[in-house]
Parts: C-alpha cells; sequence; structure tokens
C-alpha cells in the first residue's frame, strides 16, 4: 500500500495532502473512545479525519469534525465522501477559537489528537509545525472552548504524551474538568516509561478509573492481544 493512503476494515484515508498522517496516537484514541449514545460529537483538529470515521462507524452520532489547515480540511472532506458514513460528518475549515465564538451547539462527546509540543524544535515545514505544536492551539484556548461546547454531561477525551498529560489534568482540574478515565500506553512492558496517556474528562468530579496498555510484546510489530482487542475493528490485520 502506498503510505499516501491507509485503509481500515471499513474505509480508506488519503493523506498526500496531510502535514500529518494516520498516527497509532490517532487510531489508539479513536479506538479507545467510546461514544454512550452520544448523538453530537466534535473532532477538533482533524487532519485526516480518521478519529471521526473511527467514531462514526461505532456510534450514529453527528459528527463535527474541524482543521485549521486548508488542505488537511480538503483531505478530510474527500475521505468522509468516499466513505459509509458521508452522511453522519461534516468537515469545516475553522480554527477551534473561532468555532467556539460561533457555534451555540452543545457536544456529548469531544475528541482531539492535539498539538503538544510546547517548548520544542520547530519543523521548517509550516503546516507540520502547526499540527504538532501548540502555538496555534494552547492548552489553554482548548480548555476553555472545550468548557462552552461540552454539554453538562458530555465527556472530553484526547491524547498526549505523559509530560504534558500531568500538566495538562493539572489545568484542566483547575478550570472545573476532571479525569474520570486513564489509559496509560507503553510501547513494550519492559519499558519503564509510559509513552502516552489517553485521558476522558467530565465535569463531575469522582474517582478515576486507569488501566495499562502494552503495545508490543518483545518485538517491533509483535502486537499484544490486548492491543489487538482493541483495535481489531478498524486494522486489517487484526
Amino acid at each position: 500500500m502506498s503510505n499516501d493512503s491507509f485503509e481500515f476494515k471499513k474505509f480508506k484515508i488519503k493523506q498526500d495532502k496531510c502535514a500529518m498522517r494516520v498516527s497509532t496516537d490517532a487510531v489508539l484514541l479513536g479506538a479507545w473512545v467510546i461514544p454512550n449514545g452520544s448523538t453530537h460529537i466534535l473532532d477538533i483538529g482533524t487532519g485526516t479525519g480518521v478519529i471521526a470515521l473511527m467514531l462514526a462507524q461505532k456510534s450514529k452520532a453527528s459528527i463535527l469534525a474541524v482543521d485549521i489547515d486548508k488542505e488537511s480540511t480538503e483531505q478530510a472532506r474527500l475521505n468522509v465522501a468516499e466513505s459509509p458514513f458521508k452522511d453522519m460528518v461534516t468537515v469545516i475549515h475553522s480554527s477551534f477559537q473561532e468555532l467556539v465564538k460561533t457555534s451555540d451547539l452543545k457536544f456529548n462527546l469531544i475528541v482531539t489528537n492535539p498539538p503538544y509540543f510546547i517548548d520544542s524544535l520547530k519543523s521548517t515545514n509550516d503546516t507540520r509545525t502547526t499540527a504538532r505544536h501548540t502555538d496555534s492551539l494552547s492548552f489553554e484556548d482548548l480548555l476553555t472552548g472545550v468548557k462552552k461546547l461540552l454539554h453538562e454531561k458530555g465527556k472530553f477525551c484526547l491524547i498526549l504524551p505523559k509530560n504534558e498529560a500531568i500538566l495538562f489534568r493539572q489545568m484542566a482540574e483547575s478550570k472545573g474538568l476532571y479525569l474520570s478515565k486513564l489509559l496509560r500506553v507503553r510501547t513494550r512492558a519492559e519499558k519503564d516509561s509510559e509513552k502516552r496517556h489517553l485521558m476522558q474528562f467530565e465535569f463531575k468530579e469522582s474517582e478515576f478509573s486507569e488501566s495499562t496498555l502494552v503495545i508490543e510484546k518483545d518485538s517491533h510489530r509483535n502486537y499484544t492481544d490486548e492491543y489487538k482487542e482493541l483495535t481489531k475493528d478498524y486494522y486489517l490485520n487484526f
């Protein structure tokens, strides 16, 4: 398969125009999130549209996917149009901040695989930099917008590297959004470091459930049964 496309069980992602292509992060988040009867879902920074389409596959919701990058928006629209879920997903070209200003909708579920590099070296590729760095969407702006658009009983889910996740959780709690579910992700069991945290936030403060997922057994692409189980509805080989 060409690197310009990625085929899932029920839809295909073309990604030749996108700065950020289909990633393990995106697939983990799309597979982990449970729509739970949501009627309105928002995908912030949709990129190729992969997470929006993954959620469409397992829900009956109306899904709004937004991206600040024009070419990514066009790519996501094409991917949606060629999928079985074209009547469920709407893709718009807008910054999240602008959407927050203009939208009166309340969403049962908000998801994002957000930009997270805060002080690291930036790429010379402007669109890739926008997709990967918080300059265009700070954690502050993200949380402020989510608070406005999230239904009072809604859920907000995202994926971040461990250190950024710890910072984000502190910021979220200071704004009245509380962790209700946490998945710690490791590449392999023998590696101590957690690569990613998948987090679910709600307005109601309670004890949060937590678990750990190991992606590979003992070698590259020798996947664990748990990872296969999580992603089996999407990946062709599982």
